[in-house]
């Protein structure tokens, strides 16, 4: 350790409190990062290693290939990959509208779109169901079809495109698209030479979460949907299903095949977000 400063009298000048407590510091930060990993193996990873040695220890390969397992697999994938597709244009569409017009109750939709966040996904299942299911009030019947699945992913998948590009389109440098129509370019053009390449990694970001949401939804389309074998029953509504019979073990791998979608879908666009942001940046 380095000699304390001394003074003209001979006298050691006191110690910084930094100087004293560097190794109670130390100590400290690493404190934080300790109890954060202990929190997230606690809720996170082992539930998720016991889910996982669950399926692992049942016929993992006969409960995927059943043929109703298959069905509701294929059926939810698609469902969750068009809700992401859809998510993402319309997402940026009401970012869009909420960043850069003004008009009278713009603070009331604003708050709506974390509605879904908000209301019980069993409420909102119950709600679509009354509005577009028999006897519907605006004539549209959508009850125990593929539309009302959509119809109800897209509802509860609704804020997270829009949350996500919100606050990069407020950031986004107003000067560089008013140099670009100075120089002739269209809105169009110049919507997608600037501002396309600075929302696409929060765009891409906010999609892989609502394909993610898509996937384990179980509220909001258990009633809609009928739960049709073959025709509209959904991954999570068959785990619903196994549970209640009593086959855990097929219900685990099911919910290990989903999480495995997930983390691959989630991986492959964080990784591809993160690219197009430093190529941007």
């Amino acid at each position: 350790m380095a000699d304390l400063p001394v003074s003209p009298l001979g006298l050691r000048a006191p110690a910084a409190p930094g100087y004293i407590r560097t190794g109670a510091s130390r100590a400290a930060a690493g404190l934080g990062p300790g109890v954060a990993l202990l929190y997230l193996s606690l809720m996170v990873a082992l539930p998720v290693a016991a889910l996982t040695s669950t399926a692992a220890s049942s016929q993992f390969l006969t409960a995927l290939t059943a043929p109703q397992t298959g069905a509701a697999l294929a059926l939810t994938v698609a469902e969750a990959v068009a809700t992401a597709v859809i998510d993402a244009v319309t997402g940026v569409a009401l970012a869009w509208v909420l960043v850069r017009d003004d008009f009278p109750g713009k603070r009331l939709v604003n708050a709506l779109i974390d509605l879904p966040f908000a209301l019980p996904t069993i409420v909102a299942g119950l709600v679509l169901l009354t509005l577009y299911g028999p006897g519907s009030p605006v004539q549209l019947n959508i009850a125990q079809t593929r539309a009302g699945i959509l119809l109800a992913l897209l509802f509860v998948t609704l804020p997270f495109v829009v949350r996500a590009v919100q606050p990069v389109l407020l950031a986004v440098d107003r000067e560089a698209e008013e140099a670009a129509a100075s120089l002739g370019a269209g809105p169009l053009t110049t919507f997608r030479r600037i501002v396309l390449p600075a929302i696409l990694p929060a765009t891409l970001s906010g999609a892989g979460l609502a394909f993610a949401r898509a996937l384990g939804e179980f509220g909001s389309v258990v009633l809609i949907s009928g739960n049709l074998p073959f025709k509209t029953m959904m991954a999570s509504v068959l785990i619903a299903g196994q549970v209640e019979s009593g086959d855990t073990a097929g219900a685990a791998a099911v919910s290990v095949t989903l999480l495995a979608f997930a983390l691959v879908v989630i991986a492959i666009v964080t990784g591809a977000a993160r690219r197009l942001a430093r190529r941007h940046g």
